[in-house]
């Protein structure tokens, strides 16, 4: 105890130096801390306003974030002492064998700078991806935030989305509804086909160039089906779909046109014996 007391008094201003170092570096490191998040922040609503995408405005910032906050980490060693050419070097050395343990989120962040550079979508873009549907929300260095319809939230690794196709249903203005109509084999045709046209032309979300298309497309087991594909404005897709599908049935149940479902009819053969 006497040693440990007599090293303190000999040492205390060496001791009081450094845990004056240390406190000064934590509060290098919480300002720095701050500042990234304000910088970026700030960055990102700039962006906005020049009206660049919201998810590339995203991208960047969380860069500067990261950058900001390693450089107030070197700051905050070299202030306690550790010598950060040294440091950085080690932290090179160690970089590599780190990043071939962390090749997965190497390839995300590449996967990331493709997205930006190539930009196969925007935010708010419906997109299918990686095996997932959602409403882009915003690209990170990593990963990217989808939306579903019914407000999930899917984050969605970088290279899960560019080392597959991607399907996005917002770049073109306009969608081509697909619906295949069965009806009856004992139904007038020329009069099913023309509840059809008229239930298309008089649709007010429909266009009329591309021409919608109503047209018999397959004799099958049960029914006649028909194809009915107009063509609607992107943001009108889904109304105009559940609309249709409304009122097909009810015209057609209006006129007494049956819409089969899949039966099966079995004939049995009785055999008397000897």
């Amino acid at each position: 105890m006497e040693f440990t007391a007599q090293w303190l008094e000999n040492n205390s201003g060496l001791i009081l130096a450094y845990i004056v170092k240390i406190v000064v570096a934590l509060a290098i490191i919480f300002i720095g801390r701050w500042l990234a998040k304000t910088v970026s922040g700030l960055m990102q609503k700039a962006l906005g306003r020049r009206q660049v995408d919201r998810a590339v405005g995203a991208f960047l910032s969380s860069i500067v974030y990261a950058l900001i906050l390693a450089a107030t980490v070197l700051v905050a060693f070299g202030h306690v002492g550790i010598e950060t050419t040294s440091f950085i070097a080690i932290l090179g050395a160690a970089g590599l064998a780190v990043g071939l343990a962390l090749q997965g989120s190497l390839a995300n962040f590449a996967s990331g700078v493709l997205i930006i550079l190539f930009r196969p979508f925007k935010a708010g873009d419906f997109v299918e991806a990686g095996g997932v549907s959602g409403s882009v929300h915003k690209i990170e260095i990593f990963s990217t935030v989808l939306k579903t319809p019914d407000n999930k939230v899917i984050i969605l690794p970088n290279s899960l989305i560019t080392g597959a196709p991607i399907t996005n249903y917002s770049t073109s203005p306009t969608r081509r509804i697909d619906l295949v109509i069965g009806v009856g084999y004992d139904a007038d045709l020329q009069q099913a086909k023309q509840i059809l046209n008229n239930i298309v032309a008089g649709h007010p979300a429909i266009l009329e160039e591309p021409a919608p298309t109503v047209a018999v497309v397959e004799l099958a087991d049960s029914s006649v089906n028909f194809a009915v594909r107009p063509w609607v404005n992107t943001a009108d897709y889904w109304p105009t779909h559940f609309d249709l599908m409304e009122t097909i049935k009810l015209k057609l149940d209006e006129n007494n046109i049956s819409i089969p479902f899949p039966q099966m009819e079995v004939h049995m053969q009785s055999q008397t014996g000897d």
